[in-house]
């Protein structure tokens, strides 16, 4: 009577797995962006601060994504 056995440790999704590591490819890409930069630098001030510049906090994103679309 033969026995098989298998070793080798258990694989995740593969389909799963390559979708994952292209979200993270993309999120370090996106994280690098200068204009999620500058994103980030306009969150971090104050409501006064962006008020100077005639901002206001929720349209932060529309204005650094000024020149890519017009809504």
């Amino acid at each position: 009577m033969a026995h098989i056995t298998h070793d080798a440790a258990p694989r995740g999704n593969f389909l799963a797995d390559m979708f994952n590591g292209m979200i993270e490819v993309l999120a370090r890409i996106a994280e690098s962006n200068h204009r999620m930069k500058e994103i980030e630098r306009l969150n971090a001030m104050t409501d006064a601060q962006l008020a100077e510049r005639g901002l206001k906090r929720e349209g932060i994103a529309h204005h650094v994504f000024r020149d890519v679309y017009y809504v």
